[in-house]
């Protein structure tokens, strides 16, 4: 089984160049977000609601570690902290150096290629041709089901096209679909009833963070 994360990473490395499909604000933030979302929907930590001693919609554990080093790293992240924190402060956190430590990761599991250069012999630049897309192209053809065909998406499936609806890169992963129509089906799908009440928050809220952390960055990168 991969993480939602490992998935995410796959669908978002162009198979030939071995470079993400989004910008570099949003490749680390969508990956951050998966994790958090994979915990969430696993049970390990969850979203406080209005009326907990607890402010709302902050992450708090509510299970045992995964058994997973990274989730495990993650899951022991957010119970560590004096104050419960907000899902952008969790994503910031995790997102630091996360698609290299995912893409070594795929490249042990035979997934990809992980190519490490000197651009101009001066600075150091990894990236992550395929190898074996096997596993890739059962997503693009579940995704494009759910978003073309109109199916009903598996949870992790839903998950998956939530995130990536997230980052704006449906159209990316399914080249020649509908940009407008594509875009739809998968804000439907993220706000659909594929979930208890309780991943539904997390989807919502992690989503909502993962945008607030691309934007906050180039906000900053623009105004200095």
């Amino acid at each position: 089984m991969t993480l939602i994360a490992e998935d995410v990473f796959v669908l978002l490395v162009d198979d030939v160049s071995g470079k993400p499909i989004v910008d570099s604000t949003k490749f680390p933030r969508v990956l951050a977000g998966a994790v958090v979302l994979e915990l969430a929907m696993s049970g390990a930590v969850r979203l406080t609601g209005k009326g907990e001693q607890v402010k709302d919609g902050r992450l708090v554990v509510s299970g045992p570690p995964p058994q997973d080093e990274l989730l495990a790293r993650a899951h022991a992240f957010v119970g560590t902290q004096k104050n419960p924190p907000k899902p952008q402060k969790v994503i910031e956190k995790l997102q630091r150096n996360l698609n290299k430590e995912l893409g070594s990761r795929l490249a042990a599991q035979g997934s990809v290629i992980e190519e490490r250069k000197n651009v101009l012999g001066l600075f150091p630049t990894t990236t992550w041709p395929a190898r074996d897309t096997t596993h890739e192209n059962r997503l693009r053809q579940w995704i494009g089901s759910a978003i073309v065909d109109g199916t009903t998406p598996t949870a992790p499936i839903s998950a998956l096209i939530s995130l990536l609806s997230a980052v704006d890169a449906i159209h990316k992963v399914l080249p020649g679909v509908d940009k407008k129509a594509a875009k739809k089906r998968a804000k439907e799908i993220a706000e659909g009833d594929w979930a208890g009440a309780a991943v539904r928050k997390a989807v919502q809220d992690v989503n909502a963070a993962v945008m607030t952390a691309i934007i906050v960055p180039a906000v900053v990168a623009g105004s200095s």
